[in-house]
């Protein structure tokens, strides 16, 4: 079956930086388009950055300049770099692959990015 797994979360200050992972198996990744989204509690979810499969990229307006999404496909896995982070970056972060080809949706578990003041 095709698993997403997310990694690299964790508590910062303002103004450090971070870089999630999201390791995809059971599925072609090369074809796959990849999406990172967060969920502040209480809020909805919303899309900060995605990138298809043949790697062009778009971001939410509050993390250009700051944030960069990459994949390796040789290694099956899209990075989130997100750098200067700011208290309202403050969220659990979810990966997210379609393959649109089959109209399949994939979700990792989620990681917990905090940036205290």
């Amino acid at each position: 079956q095709v698993q997403v797994v997310e990694s690299g979360g964790g508590l910062v200050q303002a103004g450090g930086s971070l870089r999630l992972s999201c390791a995809a198996s059971g599925i072609i990744f090369s074809i796959v388009n990849m999406g990172w989204y967060r969920q502040a509690p209480g809020k909805q979810r919303e899309l900060v950055a995605r990138i298809g499969n043949s790697g062009g990229t778009n971001y939410v307006d509050s993390v250009k300049g700051r944030f960069t999404i990459s994949r390796d496909n040789a290694k099956n896995t899209v990075y989130l770099q997100m750098n200067n982070l700011k208290p309202e970056d403050t969220a659990v972060y979810y990966c997210n692959a379609v393959a649109v080809s089959i109209g399949a949706q994939y979700w990792g578990q989620g990681t917990q990015v905090t940036v205290s003041s």
